[in-house]
């Protein structure tokens, strides 16, 4: 009998601390969690971005043994520790291993990342050009590779089904959640550990900078990301890692589990206009992929009552976003868009916790930055006001470069 994919478990480490009490308390606030990145290495241009939201409780000893910590890259022990939560959450031990229905070789791992391990990547590469290729370290080479996070992630959780590490930048989050809940519907899997995970280092902040991607002062306006308003003018560079937990509905009930939402539909498309680096202007199309989408399902648009965006403040990112949302509802008015990431910055799954924290009923505060609507996208972010609990959610993630992808969630019953 076909199953509905769920989520059973949710683990986060992000700018806010922790776990998702931390994540909800930001939001209700509405404010940016910001700290200031380290510019002593002159790598940064004058003028430029100075913020980011990174980790500060770095501590993981909870979850990974400070010996084994030692062996891995901080968005390995960012990875590790977050699933370590979600499965925790989800009522299972290491991989659900615990738990005679799934075994290693029935649970699979599908991780974004936009940029991989930067740091080891960045030390290998010194050490080579400053002493030579003899003096590469094997620690530094066996993490710079995007998917080491992922390959970490399952040897400590003893994870042994498929392992897939999505690089589709700021789509690769919900590009991973649409892949293992395939995986799972299909019984390809039993039980999958999805999300994304993100380091924000001083060298590539600067080159977020120096490329235009990053929010910074101008003028009398502070530096801050603006989703959707015309002011933007970049958007807020952001670290961390999170979790989900997904396995097929009737496993989920048998065991007791709770589920906190079902996804009930993904769907991918790609923006021929773009260029490698940015965004295009190719809406339309996009907008028939998404509305032939929420078609499928029951009540068509008007069923979805809650837009958890991946608008950031990027010019053209939020421009394209705010397009493709308008055409793909048409006539009928759009439901509350929600802007996670103008509090949690962009990378590291910043949507993925926020979506289900609505469909839970958790208060969010005003869009940070939004002030002035820009006519160009047409699209006013939740206010801050009193909104229902929504029953379905829409994920969006439009990725520079041209990869699109959404991901529908509904409120367990």
């Amino acid at each position: 009998m076909y199953s509905e994919a769920v989520i059973t478990g949710l683990g986060m480490i992000g700018p806010c601390g922790h776990g998702r009490g931390a994540l909800a308390a930001a939001l209700a606030a509405g404010r940016p969690v910001t700290a200031e990145v380290d510019r002593s290495a002159g790598l940064h241009r004058e003028g430029g971005a100075q913020l980011a939201a990174l980790v500060g409780e770095r501590d993981v000893s909870r979850w990974i043994h400070p010996a084994a910590a030692r062996r891995i890259s901080l968005p390995s022990k960012f990875a590790v520790s977050a699933a370590r939560m979600a499965l925790a959450d989800a009522g299972l031990a290491d991989a659900g291993l615990a738990d005679a229905g799934a075994g290693p070789d029935r649970v699979g791992v599908y991780l974004a990342t936009a940029f991989g391990s930067v740091l080891s990547t960045e030390k290998l590469l010194r050490r080579i050009l400053l002493e030579g290729a003899q003096a590469a370290q094997p620690f530094d080479f066996s993490e710079c590779v995007a998917n080491a996070p992922a390959a970490q992630l399952a040897i400590a959780v003893g994870a042994r089904g498929p392992n897939e590490t999505l690089t589709q930048r700021e789509s690769g989050p919900l590009l991973a959640v649409a892949r293992g809940a395939q995986a799972v519907r299909e019984g390809l899997v039993n039980r999958a550990l999805v999300g994304a995970v993100e380091e924000v280092t001083p060298l590539l902040h600067a080159l977020l900078d120096r490329f235009g991607a990053l929010a910074r002062a101008e003028g009398p306006l502070p530096e801050m990301p603006r989703p959707f308003d015309r002011r933007r003018n970049g958007f807020l560079a952001g670290e961390g890692a999170t979790l989900l937990v997904l396995e097929r509905e009737d496993d989920a009930r048998a065991r007791g589990a709770r589920v906190l939402a079902r996804v009930v539909w993904s769907g991918a498309a790609f923006d021929a206009t773009a260029s490698a680096a940015d965004w295009g202007d190719g809406h339309a199309p996009l907008a028939a992929v998404l509305r032939a989408g929420l078609d499928s399902l029951p009540g068509g648009a008007s069923g979805v009552s809650a837009v958890v965006s991946g608008a950031s403040g990027a010019r053209r990112g939020d421009r394209i976003e705010g397009r493709v949302l308008r055409a793909a509802w048409g006539k009928v008015p759009l439901p509350p868009v929600l802007v996670p990431k103008a509090v949690v910055g962009e990378y590291g799954g910043g949507i993925l916790a926020p979506a289900l924290l609505a469909l839970e009923g958790a208060p969010m505060g005003p869009t940070p930055g939004f002030e002035e609507p820009d006519p160009e996208v047409g699209v006013a972010p939740h206010d801050g006001g009193a909104r229902e609990i929504p029953a379905r959610v829409l994920l969006t993630g439009l990725a520079s470069g041209g990869a699109a992808a959404w991901v529908v969630l509904e409120r367990a019953s």
